[in-house]
């Protein structure tokens, strides 16, 4: 019979756990604190363009560099920059809606990428691990490369905080203010794409926007201020991270499809049972308002 502590240290015990844990973790920590901006600001859609937008720069890194984990980065960033300000320019510049132009723009890049990976032989097995995650496979110069690029997001993050937040709260006060609102908009998208990328090997890009969108629409179902929704989205990253790879490891089943299930079990228990705005919490609230009176 396994104790407690050989269920929670044996998978540990092997090299390629360890690592998948760490990048699990950074990239649960980073994409749910740039995701609280990403649900404030209403940008679900965006960063799930976004997500699909990269993949024809990936898979040009991956013929480029025959496979190796190192030109898929550049390329996949390459493109999220593409795809971002492409989107940026033609909703501006043009009659077309901005939601429109990302349904064109990510829809288009998503085939591009998919035409491009089905010039490899073993397309159907590239594919998977670009859409889905191959977490077990991050090596120790993925993980400074995540860990690098993830500390630079959340440098960035704590060094404009005030500015994003008026953004994102107030634009009318951004605007009074003279904070540049089309500079940080790019700024986050810039920020958005650089996530992606770099978690492109943890969830992959089918999931991705999971990461971004549930943990702080968990967060903020559970408190009032950024900083706590903030905290709190990433405590609920980490957690969804750890015992997704825990199910992952002991079930046989894909990791990056475990953690987000994880996430979206703690939305369905904040959705239900949140102090404030549960669904069954302000239900029973109401029923014994009425039987008071």
């Amino acid at each position: 019979m396994q104790t407690i502590l050989e269920f929670v240290v044996t998978p540990w015990t092997y090299a390629f756990m360890g690592r998948a844990f760490l990048a699990a973790v950074i990239v649960g920590v980073v994409s749910a604190v740039l995701g609280t901006y990403v649900v404030l600001r209403g940008m679900a859609f965006m960063g799930d363009a976004l997500a699909h937008a990269i993949l024809p720069g990936v898979a040009v890194g991956y013929l480029v560099g025959g496979g190796a984990r190192g030109p898929l980065l550049w390329w996949g960033l390459g493109a999220g920059l593409l795809a971002a300000f492409g989107i940026g320019g033609i909703s501006r510049r043009a009659q077309v809606r901005e939601d429109t132009a990302i349904g064109v723009i990510f829809s288009g890049m998503f085939a591009l990428g998919i035409v491009l990976i089905s010039t490899v032989g073993s397309y159907a097995t590239d594919l998977t691990h670009f859409l889905f995650g191959d977490i077990l496979g991050v090596g120790a110069n993925d993980l400074y490369v995540i860990a690098g690029f993830g500390a630079l997001v959340l440098l960035l993050i704590v060094a404009f905080y005030k500015e994003f937040m008026v953004i994102s709260f107030d634009p009318v006060l951004a605007a009074t203010l003279r904070i540049p609102d089309r500079f940080f908009h790019y700024l986050l998208l810039v920020m958005l794409a650089t996530t992606i990328v770099v978690s492109l090997q943890t969830v992959g890009l089918a999931l991705m926007v999971a990461m971004l969108v549930t943990p702080a629409a968990t967060a903020s179902l559970l408190t009032r201020r950024l900083p706590s929704m903030m905290a709190v989205s990433a405590g609920i990253g980490v957690l969804a991270a750890l015992s997704g790879l825990y199910i992952s490891y002991y079930a046989n089943v894909a990791s990056g499809a475990a953690i987000v299930l994880v996430c979206t079990g703690f939305f369905a228990l904040a959705f239900l049972f949140a102090p404030r705005k549960g669904l069954l919490t302000t239900l029973l609230a109401d029923r014994a308002a009425r039987t008071a009176d």
